[in-house]
């Protein structure tokens, strides 16, 4: 199952954003793999500064475990500045609706 939403970072966090991805924390990748994601891509619109965020989900995933678990807390705690997010720290999403798909 196909799983897309966009987030939005604050001006002026495009390169932080980026190195920090590039650096993900290999017990941040082993958790978002262990809870059944896996084909993760998030994509700019330097424009707007949207983020749009499309991952495959495992048929028995575990995603909505997630924002309970200390090491994705923590990633969220260390991303806010660059972000927006909700008053907990976690990044707002906004789902997107699937219009077209060709294989």
């Amino acid at each position: 199952m196909k799983h897309a939403f966009r987030m939005k970072l604050r001006p002026g966090s495009t390169a932080e954003y980026k190195r920090r991805h590039d650096a993900i924390w290999p017990e941040l990748a082993q958790l978002l793999h262990a809870a059944g994601i896996y084909d993760y891509s998030i994509f700019l619109d330097e424009e707007s500064l949207h983020l749009f965020a499309v991952l495959k989900l495992r048929e028995n995933h575990k995603r909505a475990a997630l924002p309970h678990h200390p090491v994705m807390r923590r990633w969220w705690d260390y991303m806010r500045d660059l972000m927006e997010t909700h008053p907990d720290g976690r990044p707002k999403e906004w789902p997107l609706v699937p219009m077209f798909h060709l294989d």
